[in-house]
């Protein structure tokens, strides 16, 4: 269960943050839902492939709920796999936005 608590902790600070810049969700919610949905969907769809494979093992442990989305897939992937997603458009879409306040500086001005 902690696991879970603290996925949902990191999603609710990387939801500020977004809200705070508007860097992703927050700019464009439709769009930007769709790329988390599709995203999450196709890393869920590569773990059931591997679990299939046997690339990938699920190993009990007392820090997560026991709640299984398929065999070997513990609710918590998802909500990890969402966080991954979410963290990696945030990151994107802010180092988009450093890279164009820098373009926008005059050439002689100094960065601090």
């Amino acid at each position: 269960m902690s696991y879970l608590l603290i996925l949902l902790v990191l999603l609710v600070c990387m939801a500020l943050m977004d809200a705070r810049w508007k860097l992703f969700l927050f700019a464009r919610p439709g769009p930007a839902a769709a790329v988390l949905l599709l995203g999450t969907a196709f890393f869920l769809s590569w773990d059931v492939s591997a679990l299939a494979a046997g690339i990938f093992l699920h190993r009990e442990t007392p820090l997560m709920t026991g709640v299984m989305l398929a065999p070997g897939l513990p609710l918590e992937e998802a909500f990890f796999l969402l966080f991954l997603c979410y963290q990696t458009m945030v990151l994107f879409t802010g180092a988009l936005r450093l890279l164009q306040l820098r373009q926008r500086l005059p050439a002689g001005r100094s960065r601090q």
